[in-house]
């Protein structure tokens, strides 16, 4: 008797595990975004080339102008032609229908938000997803007067070489036991 409830334990056991994998390999949904490139990657191709751009660059065809502020910063006053996508947004269903747009049609997104430290995260979010074009706008914004105040904004330039640094700490790293 011991030994067929054992059986029906295990039986049953056996059933429920099985269950719950079925469960999980039919609920299962494939990650929306993929990133295309690591974060290793990623920082030394950054800090290899030059991703911004200053106002007077702005008026060219194959630049899409990317408001990341709120809507309500947003209407207070934009620049030209931008769209707004508001920054924990920008992975959204319908945000990345847009980019995946903008990639397909060999255009230049332009981040840009009232400051350009704003647009780093979203940078490097797009940039790791491998949107490749993609360049942040020194600008700030302000308002006075209802009105929308836009200015460059100077971006320090290192002295340092910091490619070379990286090279050298992942060579320093490689070399340890």
């Amino acid at each position: 008797m011991k030994e067929l409830e054992k059986t029906q334990r295990l039986s049953i056991a056996s059933v429920l595990v099985i269950l719950v994998v079925l469960i999980g390999l039919i609920s299962y949904k494939k990650p929306k975004h993929i990133y295309d490139i690591n974060s290793k990657n990623t920082l030394e191709k950054v800090v290899s080339k030059d991703y911004f751009i200053g106002l007077d660059e702005i008026d060219n065809p194959n630049y899409i102008l990317i408001d990341i502020r709120n809507q309500n910063e947003f209407d207070k006053g934009s620049l030209k032609n931008a769209i707004n996508i508001y920054a924990p947004e920008l992975l959204n269903k319908s945000n990345s229908k847009v980019f995946k747009k903008i990639k397909k049609s060999n255009k230049t997104i332009i981040l840009y938000g009232a400051k350009p430290d704003e647009t780093i995260a979203p940078f490097m979010l797009l940039h790791q997803l491998g949107y490749e074009n993609c360049k942040i706008l020194t600008v700030e914004i302000s308002y006075f007067e209802n009105k929308l105040i836009t200015k460059n904004c100077l971006i320090e330039n290192s002295k340092f070489d910091i490619n070379a640094f990286i090279k050298e700490s992942v060579k320093k790293a490689s070399l340890k036991p």
